[in-house]
């Protein structure tokens, strides 16, 4: 390359000596910075490749004059185009600043210079648009090569495919943050809530300053909106910035980073590629490649040089964009020369002075800069002309994108690409719907909770298995959409509560630490952990119950007895004989007053001896009855009524004696909170930092509560701050119910569970339910997406008549469906579960609604604009949610090779021309940061290892995503 660049300065030199000895009548001036070395190579390239071609010029040959000056030095740059013009020239071309580019435009405007400006930006921010000044008299003479910015453009169209609703911005502290004013319209009129954050070149200082100052639920806060981000930085800064957000365990799996810049290289997308955790979206300018090699050189029969048109040459890897706009500037002023030439409308070059007052501007400036504006050429950047009021608008940019697989790794591929005419070609968004999670592996945290989860028979030296209702949830997804999920226990064996510095414990707060992607166990769903995690719909009611042990039974052999009281006991005695007594005096008058003894047919039962009388009565009264003959009137209704009154005992004691029965069964001194409250002999108590720990304390201190029943509860379960009454986890409540005289306050479910399963059956649950609370899963804040798609799949897998799923009974497989469905945060839907079966329309329920945070966001900027967009579908929130294990696709139609000539060090270029094998580079894990330590193993670091590179691939797919 050396020797190269060697010979190209050596014929360059003798071209320029050659061209000023000739009488030329063409002399065209030009400016560049004085660190714009490689401007000056390509400008003197492109007078070259000109003098070498005699079809454009002919006989004519260019001369020009080369001043450099100073980066962002306006005085200077018009003390050298003074000079320019005082030697004469056509045309005046300059690479600089916005600031030198005022200056020159405001010069060249009084002269009727025309002037080609290409704006450039060397230190690798992305570009912000130069505000030219209008001309006073409407003419201007200055003529932008280069297209203005529309990073703007092309970052709206992402974001409107990924159905971002909120993102923060990050720019350099170099950008011009008013190059942002466009998008941050826009960005309001679509409803979208924007956050603008500058980061300084000492991005280590920045995260310091961020722990220092920052508690530690606005640094929750700031990690979720990390989430999602666009980063206008340079390629240096932006790599610093995002390995910054990794180590310090402000990124997670599902950020999706968006980076902005018309000039990254390969190598250096490679390298943000390997810093980032999530997915990454790159934006950068594109230039046409020819893909016959034969006609690669070839423009309007004008051959450019080999070191710049082959894109294997290392010369035009080193090129900036501004390097390669000049070369077609200079080509268009020649075309435009030579259209002056033919049509014989020559204007003579003028020597102008700027120092004289009485300087007449050139004559011919008009006419040339309508000649220059009329034209129209094919060169390195594509079309370029100046018909779009002095502008050049053809501008193409290509939309990378990465996707990664635990097998597989990282890699890149082209997902679109955008112009200034037809904006996007090619779709961002994922189809999920056909690819569900092959590939991810779920980090899962659970607590032990019968029968929630429960640890299976396990085998020495293998993984502990666990099993029980969430598990066999837990399994049937894993089973039908393909992935995997590795389990441990939370090291605390808590649920998860706030603690003093903000921080939660338990299973909350491993999944705010990042450690976990899912915590599954009975959690219940409370306000304050809906403000740090997302839940799912809840699919259990959930109550609070009372566990003790059963009251001794006492056995008595009079309890026969216990129906009636004493007095009527003896009522019922002395009623016999006074009855029979009775009916043997009605007997014996009616023997008397009939004179008629008794024949020798009469049943021998028919006597008129008291012992009969009495047998009779007692026969009757146990519903026996006796074979009598009672013909008087009297005797008749004398034994009626002794029949009803029979009736009316026998019915009272039977129904007395079944609840004496049901009530003696259940015999407990304590069925409520307030008998609970209100007893002294049990002491009782609950789970230390749990759900129902806190519940009781927000009640029983409540000044409002009217309620003294939870005032008193609270101090006997907080007594010694809840070291006497409370224990640290339920299996202790348990066993301490059946040791101790002990009441134990817990969740309804586990309690009836316990007490069904109790060898000793001993335990009883009483109680009533306290709150409207129930269960949920809880996921990592903002990875909702692929649990809903899991959710249906599940649903409809379930219930396929085709399908072999896992043997579950009735019950738990229906509130197996149920977790399903509301495994994760849905946008509001209406869910139309006729199309899937009639007898679950009551699953559902249509006020699924999307869970935010409450409060105010974090302030992160001094711009903070719009509002959350109107809710959409669940369909809609899956957009913005990155599949698992997906390659990335590219819906781009087969046609004219598009390819990228990229920025500094670029060792292998982009092409359209070749698909060689993708670009693979293992991925880590985040190392190191706040909270990074797992509480039941040490996460090792894991260095990338690169695979063999090559050329960043079009995509073949016919979908695209990342992980989670």
């Amino acid at each position: 390359l050396e020797m190269e660049l060697l010979v190209i300065s050596l014929s360059l030199w003798i071209l320029q000596c050659r061209s000023a000895r000739a009488d030329s009548i063409i002399h065209i001036g030009a400016i560049f910075e004085q660190n714009a070395i490689r401007d000056d190579e390509v400008f003197q390239l492109a007078i070259s490749d000109l003098s070498l071609n005699d079809d454009i010029l002919q006989s004519e040959r260019i001369t020009h004059s080369i001043k450099l000056i100073e980066p962002n030095n306006p005085f200077q740059a018009v003390q050298e185009a003074c000079e320019l013009m005082n030697q004469g020239i056509l045309a005046l071309v300059s690479s600089t600043g916005c600031a030198a580019a005022n200056a020159l435009q405001s010069l060249t405007d009084a002269m009727h210079i025309p002037h080609l400006f290409i704006q450039r930006n060397g230190d690798g921010t992305p570009r912000a648009e130069c505000q030219l000044n209008p001309s006073p008299d409407g003419e201007r003479y200055t003529l932008a090569a280069r297209p203005p910015v529309r990073l703007s453009d092309v970052m709206i169209t992402l974001v409107s495919e990924l159905r971002w609703h909120k993102f923060i911005v990050f720019y350099d502290s170099e950008y011009d943050v008013r190059g942002l004013r466009g998008f941050l319209d826009q960005a309001s009129q679509m409803g979208l809530d924007v956050s603008l954050q500058q980061v300084d070149r000492n991005v280590t200082k920045v995260f310091s300053t961020l722990f220092s100052t920052m508690r530690m639920e606005e640094l929750n806060r700031y990690r979720d909106t990390l989430r999602r981000a666009i980063l206008l930085l340079s390629p240096r800064t932006a790599q610093v910035f995002i390995h910054q957000v990794v180590e310090t365990n402000l990124a997670s799996k599902d950020s999706h980073w968006v980076y902005a810049n018309e000039e990254v290289s390969d190598t250096e997308i490679m390298e943000l590629v390997h810093s980032a955790l999530g997915r990454m979206t790159v934006i950068r300018q594109i230039f046409p490649l020819w893909r016959d090699t034969n006609i690669r050189c070839m423009r309007n029969n004008h051959r450019i040089s080999s070191l710049l048109c082959d894109p294997q040459e290392g010369y035009l890897q080193s090129l900036e964009v501004s390097s390669l706009y000049l070369y077609d500037s200079v080509l268009m002023l020649a075309n435009a020369f030579y259209r002056k030439l033919e049509d014989r409308k020559w204007h003579s070059m003028a020597s102008l002075n700027c120092m004289r007052k009485s300087t007449k501007p050139w004559n011919g400036g008009w006419s040339m800069l309508d000649t220059i504006q009329k034209g129209r050429i094919s060169g390195l950047t594509g079309l370029m002309d100046f018909r779009s009021n002095g502008v050049n608008s053809h501008v193409q940019f290509e939309i990378l994108g990465t996707s990664y697989s635990e097998t597989f790794g990282k890699d890149v591929k082209r997902l679109a690409t955008w112009d200034s005419d037809r904006g996007l070609n090619g779709s961002l968004r994922e189809n999920r719907a056909e690819h569900g999670m092959q590939g991810i592996t779920l980090k899962v945290v659970t607590l032990l909770e019968e029968p929630f989860v429960m640890v299976a028979e396990n085998i020495l030296g293998q993984p502990k298995r666990y099993k029980g209702f969430s598990i066999d949830v837990l399994d049937a997804l894993a089973k039908i959409l393909g992935f995997k999920y590795d389990m441990y226990q939370v090291a605390d064996g808590k649920y998860g509560s706030p603690q003093a510095n903000g921080s939660w414990n338990g299973l909350i707060g491993e999944l705010m630490g990042k450690r976990a992607d899912v915590a599954i166990s009975a959690i219940t769903i409370t306000p304050d952990r809906e403000n740090v995690v997302d839940f799912s719909k809840r699919y259990l009611d959930y109550s609070v119950g009372i566990l003790m042990t059963k009251t001794e039974e006492r056995l008595n052999i009079f309890s026969l007895l216990a129906p009636f009281d004493l007095a009527v006991w003896a009522c019922i005695a002395a009623a016999i004989p006074v009855v029979g007594v009775m009916v043997f005096l009605l007997r014996r008058i009616q023997s008397v007053c009939s004179q008629n003894p008794p024949g020798p047919h009469q049943p021998a039962s028919v006597t008129t001896s008291f012992q009969s009388a009495i047998w009779i009565v007692y026969g009757a009264f146990v519903q026996q009855g006796g074979e009598s003959f009672m013909s008087s009137v009297a005797l008749r209704i004398a034994m009626g009524s002794w029949w009803l009154f029979t009736l009316i005992v026998c019915s009272s004691y039977t129904a007395n004696l079944a609840a004496y029965l049901t009530v003696s069964r259940m015999d407990n001194a304590v069925r409520t909170f307030q008998d609970l409250s209100k007893q002294t002999e049990l002491s009782y108590g609950t789970v230390r930092d749990s759900a129902v720990f806190e519940y009781f304390r927000v009640k029983g201190t409540n000044p409002l509560e009217q309620d003294s029943t939870f005032a008193e509860l609270w101090r006997t379960i907080n007594k010694n701050q809840g070291q006497d009454n409370s224990v640290t986890s339920p299996a202790e409540g348990i066993r301490k119910v059946k040791r101790d005289p002990y009441a134990f306050l817990w969740d309804m479910a586990v309690l009836e569970y316990a007490a069904l399963t109790d060898d000793d059956c001993t335990l009883v649950v009483t109680g009533n339910s306290m709150s409207s609370k129930g269960y949920g899963l809880a996921l990592q804040h903002g990875m909702p997406v692929h649990f809903s798609f899991l959710a249906y799949s599940f649903f409809l897998a379930f219930f396929h008549p085709t399908n072999q799923f896992p043997p579950f009974h009735l019950p738990l497989a229906l509130d197996s469906v149920s977790i399903s469905l509301f495994l994760c945060h849905c946008q509001d839907k209406e869910v139309n579960l006729e199309q899937v079966h009639q007898r679950l329309s009551g699953l559902m329920e249509d006020d699924l609604a999307h869970k935010q945070l409450p409060g105010q966001s974090l302030e992160i900027s001094a711009l903070d604009m719009g509002s959350m967009r109107p809710q959409q579908s669940s369909q809609e929130a899956m957009r913005d949610f990155p599949p698992g294990g997906l390659s990335v696709t590219s819906f781009l139609q087969e046609g004219p090779g598009v390819g990228r000539v990229p920025g500094r060090s670029l060792p292998l270029p982009l092409s359209s021309c070749t698909l060689p094998p993708s670009m693979r580079c293992k991925h880590r894990a985040p190392n190191g940061g706040l909270f990074r330590q797992s509480p039941v193993k040490t996460p090792m670091p894991i260095s990338y290892q690169a695979m063999p590179r090559g050329p960043i691939p079009e995509a073949i797919d016919p979908s695209h995503g990342t992980s989670i």
